[in-house]
């Protein structure tokens, strides 16, 4: 599950699962090359929508999770 692994880990790890390579990534899912490697390489500033592009082929999407239940109270 996606939890423990970071984004990039991630989708490096889904990519190669299937068998692509970051140019077939790039091309399937709509986003430049450089994105992708920007993406597997852990930049932290990524455009969300970008992300889901690639995220969708893999049948994920970028999502709000939890990291302290007691951190805030609303």
């Amino acid at each position: 599950m996606m939890q423990t692994a970071s984004l990039s880990k991630y989708v490096k790890q889904m990519r190669k699962q299937y068998g692509l390579t970051q140019i077939d990534l790039s091309e399937k899912s709509g986003v430049g090359l450089r994105f992708i490697r920007e993406m597997e390489q852990g930049k932290t500033t990524l455009r969300m929508d970008k992300v889901n592009q690639v995220l969708a082929l893999f049948g994920a999407e970028l999502g709000a999770v939890s990291t302290d239940k007691n951190k805030f109270s609303v």
